[in-house]
């Protein structure tokens, strides 16, 4: 389809206009600050409050790390474009800092006033050393001397030392101490070693165990106050004057040259090394480290006073999801136990199962173990003859890597694409392609310059006088982990369309090919956009006929420009837009005369909603789509996606059971964007029960006796 096929542009609206756009990294903070408000619920057990906090700062990590890197490069070399919404770079880092600065304040507030009082009424408690009796300090002084001094390396700075490097993320202590002889002041860096815990259990100390004995009562000392408490014995002779905790963030994106790239692995494992020494972009210290000691910082590391930011109470609160994942069950959700879906039950061999119809999985309310099955029992099935599939983001213990393996060992013939670019991954990812090939896999690494999004995986087998392909896409990684966490849809077919579109997938990414189009599957960079852009305007000239038009998307994040303009569009002719979009979204509804028709909500619940689904035309009419895709500009033009429909009766109707109709009808989970970028927060009517969208879904499967799962009251 090209653009004079598609509806045209209303001639009254404007749609570069800066005012009709959110800005990216604002609308990011935006979501960051939804997560934040999580932990503020005491609707939560209090660990899980906890939790929220600490994927709060982890998120805020990634942020600068990333995000705030690239604005700092773009001021470094004098990008004048700005962003969407009209902002230069300046400007937008002024606001970045704006509002970081007012969150880690409320975080601050709302842990020394709120969270740690609360959890140390409940036996959790994070100590300081001055509150520690004389026995407990005796015990914990030992401790320190066996097991953390040997660790330490006290750095100092002057003249003949220079000042040491900083390490990402790291936490130091700033020390400053005098010779007594000399009355010279002097300064020293002492880094609290990564390697162990953060937190220590004070218990385990005074018995002499590895881990907390009793879960009902722990108290913790941060690693960072019982090196201050005994800086004596790292500067013996000299009098310490001050002990000030900073932590450092730097830029840790990686920069490839494919096309320069002979071996890509190897270059991808020198880049790893070589972003470690990435420049800062942020200093964090508490508020009273002297202006010295402060200035001192900024010039060795660097950068600018705009990028210091004061930390009330700890440093690297992403460390408090040791704490969050205590043994406490009355501080903790409800545990639920993943179910295996009828047919897989009914038909417990998985090749029959899938010959008979397909199947839907809806993690991690249903297990990830089908998906493990499948790979397995094609390892070892002696009918099997091949094994295809992309992997993105593996896990450091992966079991889907380990059937490949097996499957190799076996005399099959497998073929793997990992993408070794996947962000914080990549380490991983190297791991596995090196294993890989060492038992005679075909490990290959996608077209250079495109990351290797899609979750596809196809299986090879001799059935009597045929091959039957069996296909499995996901919008989700083959990681049993975040299976358990992440919620994302999966399905199994054996139609032959779809295996042939998963064939030749594999040969384009492992060949030369140069298929665009596809039976059943939409494929980013050659066709995905056009798909989606051809559905949205298909319901426009719906609504413009005076006919039912409806769109309804489900994803991470929306940035295209393009998509964007369609969906206004879309809206100014009568179309139904609802838009569920857990992150960020650059869209801006409710705006007179452009999005009145277009509502966008967001829900930040138990589980990480990270499914992409999406639905064109009036219900009953509708066509389903999964995919591995956001409506972003980087997964239509820099990454191989894939979308793919839904058109089995039973699964359509799961999906808007399971799906659709829970994110609509949350009052409890789901927050409302306004056109002036707020989101507010829904709330049930009176008399009106909570709806909370995936506790529903929990609940439904526990009535259904799939689940034992205790729901709070």
């Amino acid at each position: 389809m090209t653009d004079l096929d598609r509806a045209p542009e209303a001639p009254d609206i404007a749609v570069e206009d800066p005012s009709l756009y959110f800005n990216r990294e604002i609308s990011w903070l935006a979501f960051n600050e939804r997560v934040l408000e999580e932990s503020f619920d005491p609707r939560w057990p209090l660990l899980e409050r906890l939790k929220f906090l600490a994927i709060f700062a982890n998120n805020l990590d990634e942020f600068f790390m990333i995000r705030v890197s690239g604005l700092h490069e773009q001021l470094e070399a004098r990008v004048a474009e700005r962003s969407a919404d009209g902002l230069t770079v300046r400007e937008q880092l002024t606001r970045i800092g704006q509002i970081v600065r007012d969150q880690i304040a409320r975080v601050s507030a709302l842990l020394s006033g709120t969270l740690l009082p609360a959890l140390a009424e409940k036996g959790v408690r994070i100590v300081e050393w001055k509150s520690l009796d004389a026995d407990t300090r005796r015990r914990a002084r030992a401790y320190f001397r066996r097991a953390v001094f040997p660790v330490l390396t006290p750095l100092a700075v002057d003249p003949g030392h220079p000042f040491p490097f900083l390490s990402n993320l790291s936490i130091s202590l700033a020390v400053e101490a005098r010779d007594p002889e000399t009355r010279e002041r002097k300064f020293a860096r002492v880094k609290v070693p990564e390697i162990l815990p953060r937190f220590i259990p004070l218990d385990a100390i005074e018995r002499g165990k590895r881990e907390p004995g009793d879960p009902a009562s722990a108290d913790f000392l941060p690693m960072e106050a019982l090196i201050a408490a005994n800086l004596d014995d790292l500067f013996p002779g000299m009098e310490v004057l001050g002990c000030h905790p900073f932590r450092v963030t730097r830029d840790m994106d990686m920069e490839i040259r494919e096309e320069e790239a002979h071996d890509l692995l190897s270059i991808v494992d020198r880049e790893i090394r070589r972003r470690k020494f990435g420049a800062v972009v942020r200093l964090e210290v508490s508020p009273g480290v002297p202006d010295r000691i402060r200035t001192l910082l900024l010039q060795k590391l660097e950068i600018d006073q705009e990028d210091l930011y004061e930390t009330e109470g700890p440093l690297g609160l992403a460390a408090f999801s040791a704490i969050a994942s205590l043994d406490r069950p009355d501080l903790r959700d409800a545990p639920f136990s993943a179910d295996t879906p009828p047919a897989l039950v009914d038909e417990p061999d998985i090749f029959k199962a899938i010959a008979a119809g397909d199947i839907l999985l809806h993690h991690p309310y249903d297990s990830f173990s089908p998906v493990l099955e499948f790979l397995r029992r094609a390892a070892t099935d002696p009918l099997v003859l091949a094994i295809k599939m992309t992997l993105y983001r593996t896990g450091s213990d992966s079991q889907i890597a380990r059937a490949l393996i097996q499957a190799a060992e076996n005399g099959k013939q497998v073929a793997v694409c990992i993408e070794l670019k996947a962000r914080f991954d990549e380490e991983n990812n190297i791991v596995w392609a090196r294993a890989l090939e060492r038992v005679g896999v075909h490990v290959f690494y996608g077209a250079a310059g495109i990351k290797t999004h899609a979750k596809a995986a196809l299986v090879v087998r001799q059935e009597k006088d045929k091959l039957v392909r069996y296909v499995h896409l996901s919008t989700g990684n083959y990681n049993a982990g975040t299976a358990r966490i992440y919620t994302d849809t999966g399905f199994f077919t054996a139609n032959p369309e779809f295996g042939e579109d998963a064939s030749e997938l594999f040969n384009s990414l492992s060949g030369f090919s140069k298929k665009s189009t596809y039976r059943k599957l939409a494929v980013a960079p050659s066709s995905l956009l056009d798909s989606v852009l051809g559905r949205i305007d298909g319901q426009t000239a719906l609504a413009r006929e005076g006919r039912p038009a409806r769109v309804f998307a489900k994803l991470n994040s929306l940035v295209d420009a393009a998509v964007i303009r369609a969906l206004y569009r879309a809206s100014r002719a009568g179309v139904a837009v609802d838009l569920n979009v857990r992150g960020i979204c650059c869209l801006r509804p409710g705006v007179p005369g452009v999005s009145e028709n277009i509502r966008v909500s967001s829900v930040v619940g138990r589980f990480l909603d990270h499914d992409r689904v999406f639905a064109f035309g009036p219900e009953g009419e509708e066509e389903f789509f999964l995919s591995s895709a956001d409506w972003m500009p980087r997964n239509f033009y820099r990454r191989v996606e894939v979308m793919f429909p839904i058109e089995d009766p039973r699964l359509r109707e799961r999906i808007r059971k399971e799906i659709i109709e829970p994110v609509l009808a949350d009052n409890c989970r789901a927050r409302d964007l306004g056109p002036d970028g707020s989101y507010r927060r829904r709330s049930p009517a009176p008399g009106e029960p909570e709806r909370d969208g995936q506790l529903t879904l929990l609940d439904r499967s526990r009535r259904r006796g799939l689940h034992a799962v205790a729901l709070p009251a």
